[in-house]
């Protein structure tokens, strides 16, 4: 079988670069290890920066987003009982969409087969070769049986664990990378909403964030010891300790319920570059991880997606190879810019284990600087709402 892109990895990242390639004139082929049952059970973050409302939408998928996604002029951030709302319209004139990553999923999949875009799901045993020549291939297996894919490019969108970035050589590779000595416990339940913004908690007892999916549905987080297990946790102790963490005019009025999923996300910090080695491509979670609490992982792969996508249409279409030449170089610019964004609000919001009264009292200060400075107002809103693609 012969392809001009092969993607690597099914996930929303791989989906959105096949669309919109596809959309092009592009032929591609997505290889995903899981089924797409498992695909759409995963349960990530939600809140979209502008800049993926809009390649959304170019890519034809925006139509559900735009009627069930809840757009946020602002966020909440708490210190104790101290609420800091940032104005992200009144500081930077820009808004954020809360749609989940599953919704965008679902959309792209329904998008995909109505194009006919070829997808193979269950594969095994992924090989990348001949990177550095003309005719890259990939080999893989499916049900018992091996099958070859000649292509003229490699997209890599097979997250952290992944078989592409591991094909590039170590030689080439430098992997950089932060581990947090927390992480969080995400509880899903059919409840409304604590708030009807994103509620960032600072507390001695430890970080919570209360997040939604839609009005029925809400999504709450409490830092938890590296160590814990989400069967350590009983539904009625997630609920006393988020509760703790939260200012009590809030705690209130909370409306707790049955947790139809729980689960324990580690924190890191991860950039490996360059996201270009001859034919092969990186994007999304294949290249970079960032903490949750800047809301960037999958905006991030939205950025890189946007790259790439431009780059090969300009290849196959004008025989311009200068986006695919500085792929690497533009995307993890802004990469590193989230990075920088996501490491500040993780440091300023968590406790650590080896944090001195110095450094709480720190973590204060940042917070009251929010609260008095619009500047400082400004520069949260713009980096929370997404810098420009």
């Amino acid at each position: 079988m012969r392809t001009q892109v092969a993607i690597i990895g099914g996930g929303p990242s791989g989906l959105l670069l096949s669309q919109l390639l596809n959309l092009a004139g592009i032929e591609t082929v997505v290889l995903e290890r899981q089924s797409r049952a498992h695909v759409l059970s995963r349960i990530r973050a939600g809140v979209l920066e502008q800049g993926t409302v809009d390649l959304l939408t170019r890519a034809g998928v925006g139509a559900r987003m735009m009627r069930e996604g809840h757009r946020h002029a602002g966020c909440v951030l708490t210190h104790d009982q101290q609420m800091i709302r940032i104005d992200f319209a009144a500081a930077c004139g820009a808004e954020v969409m809360v749609y989940g990553q599953t919704e965008v999923t679902r959309d792209l999949h329904a998008a995909q087969d109505a194009l006919g875009a070829q997808h193979v799901h269950g594969v095994e045993h992924v090989v990348l070769h001949d990177l550095d020549s003309a005719s890259p291939h990939v080999s893989y297996v499916l049900d018992g049986r091996s099958h070859r894919l000649d292509c003229d490019f490699i997209a890599g969108c097979d997250g952290f664990h992944g078989v592409s970035r591991k094909s590039i050589p170590d030689s080439v590779r430098r992997d950089y990378e932060k581990v947090y000595p927390f992480g969080w416990l995400g509880v899903l339940s059919e409840t409304p909403p604590l708030h009807e913004e994103l509620i960032y908690a600072s507390h001695p007892r430890g970080f919570a964030l209360a997040s939604m999916r839609n009005p029925m549905l809400s999504r709450y987080y409490i830092q938890v010891p590296l160590g814990d297990r989400p069967e350590d946790w009983a539904d009625a102790a997630f609920w006393q300790e988020f509760r703790a963490r939260m200012p009590c005019h809030l705690s209130e009025r909370l409306v707790t319920g049955h947790a139809i999923e729980k689960s324990i996300a580690p924190l890191r910090s991860f950039v490996s570059e360059p996201m270009r080695h001859g034919a092969l491509f990186l994007c999304g979670d294949a290249a970079h991880i960032v903490p949750p609490t800047g809301a960037k992982g999958l905006n991030l792969a939205a950025s890189d997606v946007h790259y790439l996508s431009a780059g090969l249409v300009a290849h196959y279409r004008d025989s311009d190879s200068a986006g695919l030449e500085g792929y690497s170089v533009k995307a993890l610019a802004r990469v590193w810019q989230a990075m920088r964004f996501s490491w500040s609000v993780t440091t300023m919001m968590h406790r650590f284990p080896e944090h001195s009264a110095y450094d709480r009292q720190m973590q204060r200060v940042e917070l009251m600087q929010l609260a008095s400075s619009p500047v400082a107002q400004r520069l949260f809103a713009e980096n929370y709402t997404g810098l420009p693609f």
